[in-house]
Protein backbone atom coordinates (compact mmCIF):
# COMPACT_ATOMS: atom_id res chain seq x y z
CA UNK A 1 0.00 0.00 0.00
CA UNK A 2 0.94 3.60 -0.52
CA UNK A 3 -0.23 6.83 1.03
CA UNK A 4 -1.93 9.18 -1.40
CA UNK A 5 -2.58 12.89 -0.98
CA UNK A 6 -4.58 14.91 -3.49
CA UNK A 7 -4.29 18.62 -4.10
CA UNK A 8 -5.36 21.21 -6.62
CA UNK A 9 -9.09 21.30 -6.05
CA UNK A 10 -11.02 24.50 -5.84
CA UNK A 11 -13.72 26.65 -7.32
CA UNK A 12 -13.76 27.25 -11.05
CA UNK A 13 -16.15 28.72 -13.55
CA UNK A 14 -17.80 26.48 -16.10
CA UNK A 15 -15.55 26.11 -19.11
CA UNK A 16 -12.46 26.64 -17.02
CA UNK A 17 -9.69 24.28 -16.04
CA UNK A 18 -8.16 22.71 -12.97
CA UNK A 19 -5.23 20.41 -12.51
CA UNK A 20 -5.39 17.90 -9.70
CA UNK A 21 -2.27 16.27 -8.39
CA UNK A 22 -1.80 13.15 -6.32
CA UNK A 23 1.41 12.60 -4.43
CA UNK A 24 2.27 9.08 -3.37
CA UNK A 25 4.54 8.19 -0.52
CA UNK A 26 6.08 4.78 -0.37
CA UNK A 27 7.99 2.47 -2.61
CA UNK A 28 7.29 0.80 -5.91
CA UNK A 29 4.98 3.44 -7.32
CA UNK A 30 5.73 2.11 -10.78
CA UNK A 31 4.04 -1.17 -9.93
CA UNK A 32 0.63 0.44 -9.51
CA UNK A 33 -2.04 1.41 -11.91
CA UNK A 34 -3.54 4.70 -10.80
CA UNK A 35 -7.02 6.07 -11.00
CA UNK A 36 -9.17 9.06 -10.25
CA UNK A 37 -12.68 8.74 -8.90
CA UNK A 38 -15.21 11.33 -7.87
CA UNK A 39 -18.20 11.48 -5.59
CA UNK A 40 -20.85 14.15 -5.58
CA UNK A 41 -23.03 14.73 -2.52
CA UNK A 42 -25.70 12.08 -2.27
CA UNK A 43 -24.23 10.03 -5.09
CA UNK A 44 -22.01 7.00 -5.37
CA UNK A 45 -18.33 7.24 -6.10
CA UNK A 46 -17.73 6.89 -9.81
CA UNK A 47 -14.80 6.18 -12.04
CA UNK A 48 -13.20 9.11 -13.82
CA UNK A 49 -9.87 8.05 -15.30
CA UNK A 50 -7.08 5.52 -14.93
CA UNK A 51 -3.57 5.00 -16.20
CA UNK A 52 -1.46 1.89 -16.51
CA UNK A 53 1.73 1.39 -14.55
CA UNK A 54 3.87 2.63 -17.40
CA UNK A 55 1.59 5.46 -18.44
CA UNK A 56 1.12 3.99 -21.88
CA UNK A 57 -2.55 3.12 -21.58
CA UNK A 58 -5.35 5.25 -20.21
CA UNK A 59 -9.07 4.92 -19.70
CA UNK A 60 -11.75 7.52 -19.17
CA UNK A 61 -15.36 7.70 -18.23
CA UNK A 62 -17.51 8.71 -21.16
CA UNK A 63 -18.61 11.81 -19.30
CA UNK A 64 -15.07 13.22 -19.20
CA UNK A 65 -13.55 11.80 -22.35
CA UNK A 66 -11.92 14.48 -24.42
CA UNK A 67 -11.93 16.94 -21.53
CA UNK A 68 -9.82 15.27 -18.85
CA UNK A 69 -6.32 13.88 -19.15
CA UNK A 70 -4.62 11.60 -16.67
CA UNK A 71 -0.86 11.39 -16.52
CA UNK A 72 1.80 10.05 -14.21
CA UNK A 73 5.43 10.61 -13.44
CA UNK A 74 6.98 7.56 -11.88
CA UNK A 75 10.19 9.43 -11.12
CA UNK A 76 8.27 11.80 -8.84
CA UNK A 77 5.59 9.41 -7.61
CA UNK A 78 2.78 11.62 -8.83
CA UNK A 79 -0.34 11.26 -10.91
CA UNK A 80 -2.22 14.25 -12.26
CA UNK A 81 -5.65 14.90 -13.66
CA UNK A 82 -5.89 17.82 -16.03
CA UNK A 83 -9.51 18.90 -16.25
CA UNK A 84 -10.55 21.20 -19.07
CA UNK A 85 -13.91 22.48 -20.22
CA UNK A 86 -15.32 21.89 -16.79
CA UNK A 87 -19.05 21.59 -16.32
CA UNK A 88 -21.20 22.07 -13.22
CA UNK A 89 -21.87 18.33 -13.22
CA UNK A 90 -18.15 17.79 -12.62
CA UNK A 91 -18.61 19.18 -9.13
CA UNK A 92 -17.56 16.50 -6.67
CA UNK A 93 -14.90 15.33 -4.29
CA UNK A 94 -12.11 13.82 -6.33
CA UNK A 95 -10.11 10.88 -5.05
CA UNK A 96 -6.82 9.45 -6.15
CA UNK A 97 -6.50 5.68 -5.92
CA UNK A 98 -3.90 3.01 -6.51
CA UNK A 99 -4.11 -0.65 -7.43
CA UNK A 100 -1.57 -3.35 -8.06
CA UNK A 101 -1.41 -4.98 -11.46
CA UNK A 102 1.14 -5.47 -14.19
CA UNK A 103 -1.38 -6.47 -16.82
CA UNK A 104 -3.82 -3.62 -17.17
CA UNK A 105 -5.93 -0.84 -15.77
CA UNK A 106 -9.34 -1.01 -14.18
CA UNK A 107 -12.51 0.97 -13.64
CA UNK A 108 -13.88 -0.94 -10.68
CA UNK A 109 -13.47 0.53 -7.23
CA UNK A 110 -12.73 -2.91 -5.87
CA UNK A 111 -9.50 -3.03 -7.85
CA UNK A 112 -8.03 -0.15 -5.90
CA UNK A 113 -6.58 -0.79 -2.48
CA UNK A 114 -5.21 2.63 -1.56
CA UNK A 115 -7.16 5.88 -1.53
CA UNK A 116 -6.43 9.50 -0.86
CA UNK A 117 -8.53 11.75 1.33
CA UNK A 118 -10.08 13.60 -1.58
CA UNK A 119 -10.00 17.14 -2.87
CA UNK A 120 -13.05 19.26 -3.55
CA UNK A 121 -13.87 20.55 -7.00
CA UNK A 122 -16.72 22.98 -7.47
CA UNK A 123 -17.73 24.20 -10.91
CA UNK A 124 -20.07 27.14 -11.06
CA UNK A 125 -22.32 27.99 -13.96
Amino acid sequence: QVQLVESGGGLVQAGGSLRLSCAASGRNFGQYFMGWFRQAPGKEREFVAAVRWNGGTTAYADSVKGRFTISRDNTKNTVDLQMNSLKPEDTADYYCAAGLSNTGIFRQRSRYHSWGQGTQVTVSS
